[in-house]
């Protein structure tokens, strides 16, 4: 991708999953990469080393994004390092699977936290840092097809995606005028650790891949790709959007229609 040398990225949520393949699609690029992780050290570890051992650099930094004051110091310690922020990519994220009825204050609280809360607290001190240095930075945020349509084990998860895909066009509307630009990406159902439930039985799987136009499950490069255009200089004058890398799940009738 355009532009992408050089730069530098703090990737949230990135020891695992798509968080894992978005640090190492960046590294690729040629971007210095700080990889967040909630407290998964040998995981985070992990991507380290790979990156590393492909001759990138990057280095991995804990701080739970639900926290301002480990933000805070997050968004220091990466500066401190690298000497500024050119992206940041908003990918933490926690999908409990509850029963309406079955979703307490905590899980609620704990969702909206990490989902939502997060998003807002990293973009908020990472902004501050480009516009006060006048980088004309790109800030993307993980969001999901579960905030354009709803479900029955979800109601929580979809609600805080949802508010990520408004927070991002606000941002884009205050940060704009400084050549910042904020934009969501919508994975539809990745094969990952967080979805191995549907992932590891091969009958369930089947049922939704059939669901999906392009026959597969996504997989954690796809939203990587899509992450790595939004950041580059070929989406210079793209903000306020949303990227839809589903395989035409939401296009498709039978998926909006079938339970």
């Amino acid at each position: 991708m355009r532009g992408l040398a050089g730069k530098s990225v703090l990737v949230t949520g990135a020891s695992r999953g798509i968080g894992r393949g978005i640090a190492l699609r960046f590294a690729e690029e040629g971007a210095n990469v700080a990889v967040n992780h909630p407290g998964e050290a040998e995981e985070a570890r992990e991507v380290v080393d790979t990156i590393r051992a492909r001759g990138g650099t990057a280095f991995s930094v804990r701080a739970d994004v639900a926290k301002a004051a480990q933000v805070r110091r997050m968004v220091e310690r990466v500066v401190a390092r690298f000497g500024q922020i050119d992206v940041l990519v908003n990918n933490a994220g926690v999908s409990p699977f509850y029963e309406f009825f079955d979703i307490t204050e905590k899980v609620w609280d704990r969702t909206q936290a990490v989902n939502l809360k997060g998003v807002f607290l990293c973009s908020q001190a990472v902004a501050r840092h480009m516009v006060d240095r006048r980088i004309p930075g790109r800030i993307v945020s993980t969001s999901s097809l579960s905030s354009y349509v709803g479900s029955r084990m979800q109601a929580h998860y979809c609600s805080s995606k949802a508010g990520v895909n408004l927070l991002m066009k606000s941002m884009a509307i205050t940060l704009g005028p400084h050549g910042i630009t904020c934009n969501s990406v919508l994975p539809g159902l990745v094969a990952t650790k967080m979805n191995r439930e549907i992932v590891d039985d091969p009958a369930i799987r089947r049922a939704y891949e059939r669901q999906v136009p392009m026959r597969r499950l996504g997989q954690p490069q796809d939203m990587a790709a899509a992450t790595a255009f939004l950041a580059s200089d070929d989406a210079r004058y793209i903000t306020g959007a949303e990227i839809l890398v589903d395989g035409g799940a939401f296009a498709s009738f039978e998926w909006t229609a079938t339970e």
